[in-house]
């Protein structure tokens, strides 16, 4: 976080909120669809930010490039005969809401609306289009990140809907170690030069980026 300028550190604070807020509300409301009252009881079916930040999670994407916001409780048992797809509808709800944040945030960028002379370091607050592009950065890194077949994040369990069942088996074995292995990974994989994210995420990070702004 310390080698943020100011500029960039209010961009993060204000994305990490809308598109943490986005992501844990869509998982509420997709559950809610399919007959799952509990993220409803449990105040989670709304975009007010207070109810899904989590503090160490938001400091970790400011400071790390990745985090977390307080999981939605779901009951599998309240949804059904619908359960194992609408868990994997559940999961994938998440990530697809923050895809469909950086589209939107590169359609305002390609649009040209966005006035290019306000801001910057020296009134401490960023420009539009600097904005819009951490804006679209974040939220690609959000849905790939959470893509990962590890437990505790989405991709698990969508993961686990369409592998074989002998993978589907492996899976659930090492779910209770998913976070455990994530800070593993993160935070020791490179000290002996293992760039776990960078290697999974970075190329198609980059790509989806480039795709997305184009000349921006």
């Amino acid at each position: 976080m310390f080698d943020l300028d100011f500029p960039t550190l209010i961009s993060r604070i204000f994305i990490l909120i809308i598109a943490f807020s986005v992501h844990e509300f869509s998982h509420a409301k997709v559950a809610d669809m399919f007959g799952d009252n509990t993220p409803r009881a449990n105040g989670r079916l709304t975009l007010n930010p207070l109810r899904h930040l989590d503090p160490f999670g938001s400091i970790m994407l400011l400071v790390a490039g990745f985090g977390w916001a307080r999981p939605v409780p779901v009951n599998p048992y309240a949804l059904g005969r619908a359960a194992p797809s609408a868990m994997m509808w559940v999961s994938l709800a998440g990530p697809m809401s923050n895809f469909l944040l950086a589209i939107f945030g590169a359609v305002v960028l390609r649009a040209g609306i966005l006035p290019a002379t306000l801001g910057g370091a020296e009134s401490l607050l960023p420009t539009p289009q600097g904005f819009m592009l951490e804006f679209v950065w974040i939220n690609l890194a959000l849905m790939l990140f959470n893509l990962i077949p590890l437990a505790p994040l989405d991709g698990e369990k969508i993961a686990a809907y369409f592998a074989p069942p002998s993978i589907a088996r492996v899976l659930e074995t090492i779910s209770p170690y998913g976070p455990v292995i994530l800070l593993a990974l993160v935070f020791i994989g490179p000290r002996f030069g293992l760039n776990f994210f960078g290697i999974i995420i970075g190329e198609p990070l980059r790509n989806l980026f480039y795709l997305l702004v184009g000349g921006f």
